[in-house]
């Protein structure tokens, strides 16, 4: 229901042939009866002098007149929204924060494809995850909006009378990013899907496996991590990796006791439990309600982390999200205890990689949500392994290698045939999280218009995907209260000194516009540039 919702308020932002042409007809005919009045005629004329008397010639003359006058005021106001909107963008521009930085702000009128205010709208900026537009909407475009990965419970091998498996049973992935999740609908959730598997196994009369459960990640290889990520990051669930075969979106919660203020917080494990994975806690206690300031550290398939910073002082129980070290693995480890709760049991452990792999069958197969869905929950709650996931299925998908090069490549190809000048773009991953990302505002707000002129029912889904402002995702609390709530859809994005939001509006006129506006390297605390940027992101919608 509550994507519904979403659905329903955004319907008046499509972009129509004739739109702005019925807003002007109407605003016409309810001053034309204002001028007039309801008793135009006399009451007391026969019906037959009403219709002879009703449009006499100095009415139709008022109405051609009003017409044109209408007409020109209305000219008069589009020619003057584009420079009150330049000089907007070109205040943000020279705001104190950025005397040594960059804004990049570039507005589009989709109806027209005109560039209505740019400033720097060419250079290369850091787009943080504003580049997970790009990602989505190209994902969208390429794959559609039903497509769906799969996941297959196979095994190789025989199954002998006595129910004993002379095999290995296998996990298969295809990427799934929402396999285990909490974010989705309950077949995709951990309990949901150990329960169907298990039950499958039973089904094929499984009762003994001689092999291993292996937890099959071989689509992606094994390049989960971008090599541009920065070290601090890794450890924390938003640097997660994207494996073929994911799992709790790649991440745990790991549980702190709280103390007093100055006083470190006592470890109390992680959900789900990790066998073997360890920390050395280095947290302290800040003052109450201070917020989460502590990060893990440690590399894919390292198990040994180190957790700095603080949280905040109290008596209860606080948790912090991290990246699981290796989720094939721990998606198989997961299955065969849930197989050894009915008695079913392995002789050799649980594993992501057997080089003797026979002819395998197919004993259940599970299907993600819809990609629409997908790219829902990765524009409203900005989750980078989604984009990670995507980029790597567009490679895929277009005949190419799963991985990010292929991607980022059928992406430029699909955009540039499409007339899209690629120019100061260059991309290391999807989501935006790598900083040697660049992009330009021109491109950003031009790709924006591309798609809101695209197929049906692939610009519906990736505009629902976007934060609402006032309402809903990152724009839950921006912009309340304004002309801009429920009127202005945006990505935001936000790195060490990077700030962006990419999305569209409506102007007080009607107009469609795609907008970029990014900064880099602003100086300051956040929200002064933050308001900075909503002063021009409102002035879209009032001039």
């Amino acid at each position: 229901m509550r994507r519904a919702s979403v659905v329903k308020k955004m319907s008046y932002i499509q972009p129509r042939t004739g739109f702005f042409q019925r807003l002007s007809l109407s605003k016409m005919a309810k001053i034309e009866m204002a001028l007039a009045g309801k008793n135009h005629s006399s009451p007391a004329m026969p019906p037959a002098r009403q219709a002879q008397y009703c449009q006499p010639k100095n009415t139709l003359m008022l109405r051609a007149l009003l017409s044109i006058t209408l007409f020109c005021l209305t000219l008069a106001a589009q020619a003057q929204a584009p420079a009150a909107w330049q000089k907007a963008a070109e205040q943000l521009a020279a705001s104190p924060q950025l005397e040594h930085g960059l804004a990049g702000i570039a507005v589009i009128d989709v109806a027209t494809g005109k560039t209505v205010a740019s400033t720097n709208g060419k250079l290369s900026i850091k787009p943080a995850s504003n580049l997970k537009v790009l990602t989505t909407g190209t994902a969208l475009a390429l794959l559609g909006p039903d497509y769906r990965f799969e996941t297959r419970l196979e095994y190789d091998g025989t199954i002998g009378p006595q129910g004993v498996l002379e095999g290995h049973l296998y996990l298969y992935g295809e990427g799934d990013p929402t396999l285990g999740s909490p974010l989705h609908e309950e077949a995709s959730s951990r309990k949901a899907l150990l329960e169907a598997w298990r039950m499958a196994i039973q089904k094929a009369g499984i009762r003994e496996i001689r092999g291993q459960i292996i937890g099959d990640a071989s689509l992606f290889g094994d390049q989960a991590y971008i090599p541009t990520w920065q070290w601090e990051d890794m450890g924390n669930y938003y640097a997660a990796g994207a494996w073929s075969l994911n799992w709790h979106e790649n991440l745990h919660y790991l549980r702190f006791q709280q103390a007093q203020e100055g006083k470190p917080p006592q470890l109390k494990g992680t959900e789900p439990f990790v066998p073997g994975l360890s920390f050395t806690n280095s947290v302290v206690s800040g003052s109450p309600g201070s917020g989460d300031n502590a990060y893990i550290f440690g590399a894919p398939y390292q198990y040994e982390r180190y957790v700095r910073g603080s949280i905040p002082a109290g008596h209860g129980e606080f948790t912090i999200k991290g990246a699981l070290p290796n989720p094939p693995l721990l998606v198989a480890q997961e299955l065969e205890q849930e197989l050894r709760k009915i008695g079913v049991v392995t002789k050799g452990a649980a594993a992501i990689f057997n080089p003797k792999q026979g002819q395998r069958k197919v004993l259940h197969r599970h299907q993600s949500p819809t990609l629409a869905a997908i790219v829902m929950q990765a524009n409203q709650k900005s989750v980078n392994l989604y984009c990670e996931v995507l980029l790597r299925a567009i490679g895929w998908r277009k005949g190419a290698a799963p991985t990010p090069e292929a991607g980022i490549k059928a992406m430029q190809e699909y955009w540039e045939g499409r007339g899209l000048d690629w120019g100061g773009v260059a991309l290391d991953d999807g989501s935006g999280l790598s900083e040697a990302n660049t992009v330009t505002a021109n491109f950003l707000a031009a790709f924006m218009r591309k798609m809101a002129l695209g197929p049906e029912g692939v610009y519906e889904a990736f505009l629902a995907s976007l934060p609402l402002a006032g309402r809903t995702g990152s724009l839950k609390n921006t912009l309340k209260g304004t002309a801009a709530e429920g009127r202005l859809y945006a990505k935001t994005g936000t790195l060490e000194r990077v700030r962006g939001l990419t999305g569209y509006t409506r102007s007080s006129s009607g107009a469609l516009l795609a907008f970029s506006v990014i900064v880099n390297n602003y100086e300051g605390p956040g929200w002064e540039i933050r308001k900075a940027m909503e002063r021009f992101l409102l002035s879209l919608c009032t001039q």
